[in-house]
């Protein structure tokens, strides 16, 4: 089995940080906003961070998957 690295780990944290909001969102309470400003420039690369992980997550379990470690 392959050893997460570095940017497995960031990426996988960030998509955890992602959920976990979009749970608090389903309570009417967004926390990037509320640390970070809603609309801010930080709010903003903290989503777009999120959603490039997601996407990171997603082709390399892709690759997993095709290669025989899934």
């Amino acid at each position: 089995m392959k050893k997460m690295s570095s940017l497995d780990w960031v990426a996988f944290v960030l998509v955890i940080v992602g959920a976990l909001n979009w749970g608090l969102v389903a309570l009417n309470f967004n926390l990037v906003d509320y640390i970070f400003g809603t609309g801010s420039l930080l709010s903003t690369i903290i989503y777009a961070l999120v959603g490039l992980s997601a996407l990171y997550s997603i082709f390399s379990m892709k690759k997993m998957s095709g290669s025989g470690m899934m």
